[in-house]
């Protein structure tokens, strides 16, 4: 299955309420004909966006491809929430990795999310950042963890911006009966995805990366320098490249295609609440992600509307509604928007792993992989670009904490892990329900 090409027209943003309201960069013409730079970076969302950025910062000279256009993938489509922490707890980092490699990501969390919110200030101010995401526990008997994980990281992190919450508090906060408590991160926030990718590409070609659109790449010879051509016509040759593909990554680099898994998720946006009626779903505006392991994740948009993630489907093609999908488990957490119209129904390809870490990896002295940001991708994605462009300068110290976190293949490696995948959510789905 190609992914490029399975769901959505080329170059063309898919219609999500990220696109009806975001203005994009202008079209860059795809690569042609033969080509030198001293980095190029292939795909053009955070990853991708970010390592070109700051190369040409330093004054790289920065070649950006990508098979449809900037924040087209999962950059542009997500719940547009970023997070403190990596996709694990760090209680669970200790037990695999010793506190003082936790500690590291942990510090290297913060850094990211300090990063998305320099560059929106400095790139995408029409981004904005509203701050708080709250974890909620759909079970009773997960709260008593949740405050125990709070009540750890200040304690041994010395992180003061969690909150715990009881029932009470977190029916304050969401207007669900479905959730028994959880915690308020306020360290963390959303941000609208498409403007912030969009204000990165913006600040890219005024950094002078030569970018270029509907440039798919095809293959990768290595060598120094390497070689990388492209469906268009383009060969380029570049003393290093960046691979940030994430889900879209195909066949273009076998070791992390069987470490990093394609998956979809869903998003629909209601028509604009009012005041009230917002406010009763989310009282302060905070995001909300829930503890369920087919997660859902909300929030309200701007202009009111309660933006819901959630659903699943098996399959790497998207289903035929959307809405559907997606709009069951709305209901089950907020029946008051049974009358509420869906406005916008989207779909998007992200990649995961199988411990739900990033995946960094030297496939070549000179060719970088960053990937597997398994649902945590703005904050992680972002700065796992800001790292790349680190270890091209001669600063691989970040990069080395990342890539020592193990990362197995998936058993059957790329050709089998698709039916593995039903199989493993159908049993987290039915799980869920208990």
């Amino acid at each position: 299955m190609d992914l490029l090409t399975a769901n959505d027209a080329a170059g063309q943003y898919p219609a999500s309420w990220y696109a009806a309201t975001a203005t994009p960069p202008p079209e860059n013409p795809p690569a042609r004909g033969a080509m030198a730079c001293d980095v190029c970076v292939i795909g053009g969302g955070f990853t991708g966006l970010s390592s070109a950025l700051h190369l040409a910062e330093r004054g790289y000279d920065v070649i950006l491809l990508d098979a449809h256009r900037a924040g087209f993938g999962a950059s542009g489509r997500n719940g547009g929430q970023v997070g403190t922490g990596q996709r694990l707890h760090q209680d669970e980092l200790e037990k695999m990795l010793g506190h003082d490699h936790a500690r590291a990501l942990w510090d290297i969390s913060l850094e990211s999310v300090a990063l998305v919110r320099d560059l929106i200030a400095r790139h995408a101010p029409d981004a904005g950042w509203t701050s708080g995401i709250i974890s909620a526990d759909h079970r009773r008997r997960y709260v008593a963890d949740s405050h125990a994980y709070a009540d750890h990281l200040a304690q041994h992190y010395g992180y003061d911006q969690i909150t715990p919450l009881d029932a009470t508090a977190m029916r304050a906060h969401v207007g669900s009966p479905a959730y028994h408590g959880g915690f308020l991160d306020m360290g963390g926030g959303h941000t609208h995805p498409l403007r912030f990718a969009f204000g990165l590409a913006r600040a890219c070609a005024a950094a002078g990366v030569r970018m270029h659109d509907l440039s798919r790449v095809t293959a990768i010879a290595d060598g120094q320098p390497a070689t990388v051509t492209t469906d268009s016509g383009g060969s380029i040759r570049a003393q290093h490249v960046i691979l940030g593909c994430n889900g879209y990554l195909g066949r273009l680099d076998g070791q992390t295609a069987a470490r990093v898994m394609p998956i979809n998720n869903y998003i629909i946006a209601t028509e604009p609440l009012d005041d009230s009626t917002a406010r009763g779903l989310i009282r302060d505006g905070h995001a909300v992600a829930d503890s369920k392991f087919v997660i859902n994740y909300f929030r309200l948009s701007e202009d009111n509307r309660m933006l819901f993630g959630g659903g699943e489907s098996y399959g790497y093609r998207f289903p035929t509604d959307i809405t559907a999908l997606v709009r069951k488990p709305m209901l089950e957490i907020f029946p008051q928007l049974r009358d509420a119209r869906i406005d916008y129904a989207w779909g998007g390809t992200l990649g995961i792993t199988m411990n739900r870490m990033p995946h960094f990896a030297r496939r070549r002295a000179n060719i970088l992989s960053l990937s597997g940001y398994s649902g945590h991708g703005v904050a992680m994605a972002t700065l796992a670009g800001q790292i790349g462009a680190d270890v091209i300068v001669g600063q691989a110290e970040r990069f080395d904490v990342m890539a020592r976190v193990p990362s197995s293949r998936f058993p059957g490696g790329a050709a089998l892990r698709s039916p593995l995948l039903v199989l493993a959510m159908l049993w987290f789905s039915l799980r869920d329900r208990f």
